[in-house]
């Protein structure tokens, strides 16, 4: 199948290379010219075989819009975007709205994996009619892990990235969890081997998780985390989770807690921040602050 692919950083060029691995081809627009395969948005369409396919990487808010306006003007009728970053729900609806008037599909993927997703897949959540969804299969085959799992068609356009947006909310209060239990393992004098005792978590144990793994990674890299600062930013959609709990009137104390801990890393030097800062650098990538010498 062919594809093409705006926004080629972390995940969407790793995307690309898992994609072009697997047969399909993939013509990918970046702004950096150094890993573009085309100098503009418009050589990108113009490259691609009707019906197209366009599936867009890029920050959510202000530069999705943009994609969005732009490809709207040069696509045609039967076309098809996808938006596999990180936008709100509600910009899904907005975005179907404006393509479908001019006879453009629209395909919200909430995408999940990381740096590690072109070795192990991706998780998608999709949003989406189904005639959109059902043509994007075979890319959607190609991205997601092997085996039954890490697809699913949630519903209607938004569902994808609504369901995504949870899935993060339940990543910060199990990454709060874990930076809790460290601390406080670190904080007596008879436990003489924090790292261990998570490590031996990592069997025989109803905590253990890919995230305990990547906690032992990251403690086999710097043991006692003192090389970073206890700081961690947080993504807009641990906001966006609590904000949609509010709306519909559901209890995420948990959750909240973990997003309220983040914006207190930012005073001060957390210990507990230290856990968060270095479990998102193993599985995204993300980048983090060093202590001061």
């Amino acid at each position: 199948m062919q594809l093409g692919l705006i926004g080629l950083g972390k995940m969407g060029g790793n995307m690309r290379e898992r994609l072009r691995r697997a047969g399909h081809t993939v013509i990918g627009y970046d702004r950096n010219p150094e890993v573009s395969d085309v100098g503009s948005l418009a050589e990108l369409v113009e490259r691609l075989d009707g019906p197209r396919v366009v599936w867009v990487m890029v920050p959510a808010g202000g530069a999705t819009q943009s994609v969005i306006d732009e490809l709207a003007e040069l696509l045609s009728p039967g076309d098809t975007v996808v938006d596999g970053g990180n936008s709100r729900w509600t910009d899904d609806e907005k975005h179907a709205a404006e393509l479908g008037a001019k006879g453009i599909g629209f395909v919200d993927a909430g995408v999940s994996g990381g740096v590690w997703g072109l070795q192990n897949g991706y998780a998608l959540m999709v949003g989406g009619d189904e005639e959109h969804v059902e043509r994007l299969q075979p890319i959607f085959e190609a991205l997601k892990p092997e085996g039954p799992y890490g697809y699913v068609h949630a519903g209607k356009v938004g569902a994808g990235h609504f369901s995504k947006m949870v899935h993060n909310g339940i990543e910060y209060a199990m990454m709060q969890a874990y930076a809790e239990g460290w601390e406080l393992l670190e904080a007596v004098d008879s436990v003489t081997s924090v790292r261990e005792v998570f490590r031996s978590w990592q069997e025989g144990t109803v905590i253990r998780s890919w995230l305990l793994d990547l906690a032992v990674n990251a403690l086999d890299e710097d043991e006692h985390l003192r090389k970073l600062r206890g700081y961690a930013e947080d993504s807009g959609e641990g906001r966006w989770t609590v904000e949609a709990a509010i709306d519909h009137a559901v209890p995420l104390p948990a959750i909240t807690a973990s997003l309220f801990t983040r914006f207190a890393s930012r005073q001060d030097d957390s210990p507990q921040m230290k856990m968060i800062a270095a479990l998102r650098n193993q599985f995204g990538g993300h980048a983090v602050e060093a202590t001061e010498k």
